[in-house]
């Protein structure tokens, strides 16, 4: 019997704050008119697919985006916390623009990924945010080797799961898309390898926005 775990990743659908370019961490926003219809388009496209289970953030942007999902497929998906965003301190419910002017030297670190250096106010550092992220992931995969299954998160959680199926440092900066509720399909096979099969599929959506602030 094979091993191999297939993931399908889903970042939530938009949100006011995405379109305004406004970082949210943990600050719980909803999904905006434009994120529940890719939500439904993502279920659409889903629902030709089977999975063995589905896990969201229990964030309400991601947990929503998973129900939208869990009705065309017919499985509801298990809130874990572990995938929430990366908690941004200071930085929570500022513009980039706002959080470089209030906050240069934190922004600086920010903007430069350094993986140490945590953000002001309780914010974690890129070190702590993948740690999380990791042990979340091998938590999947010793729960569900042999199987399919869904996750949905945030973008900065996605970004982590790339550079750890991909081995692209946290420092390094980001060459590679992650649109609002695009399909993104990575494998794992034991004892250690990862690989990415597919990224930043986006052809059910209109003009979905990237997690980065120029998108």
């Amino acid at each position: 019997m094979t091993q191999t775990l297939n993931i399908c990743l889903v970042r939530h659908g938009e949100t006011a704050w995405n379109a305004a370019h406004r970082l949210q961490g943990h600050t719980d926003i909803p999904l905006n008119d434009t994120g529940r219809a890719q939500a439904a388009a993502t279920a659409h496209l889903l629902a030709a697919h089977r999975f063995d289970a589905a896990y969201t953030s229990d964030l309400t942007r991601a947990a929503d985006t998973a129900r939208a999902i869990g009705e065309r497929i017919g499985l509801a998906a298990v809130p874990l916390p572990a995938l929430r965003e990366r908690h941004y301190g200071a930085f929570q419910g500022l513009t980039y623009d706002e959080a470089q002017t209030r906050h240069p030297e934190a922004y600086a670190h920010f903007k430069a990924r350094t993986p140490e250096h945590p953000l002001p106010d309780g914010g974690e550092s890129l070190n702590a945010f993948a740690e999380r992220i990791t042990a979340a992931l091998d938590d999947l995969v010793q729960r569900h080797a042999g199987q399919q299954i869904l996750v949905v998160a945030h973008g900065g959680v996605l970004d982590i799961i790339y550079r750890i199926a991909s081995g692209r440092p946290l420092s390094q900066p980001r060459d590679f898309k992650i649109p609002n509720a695009a399909l993104n399909w990575i494998r794992h096979e034991p004892p250690a390898t990862w690989t990415i099969e597919q990224w930043a599929e986006e052809t059910h959506l209109s003009a979905a926005r990237d997690e980065l602030p120029n998108s």
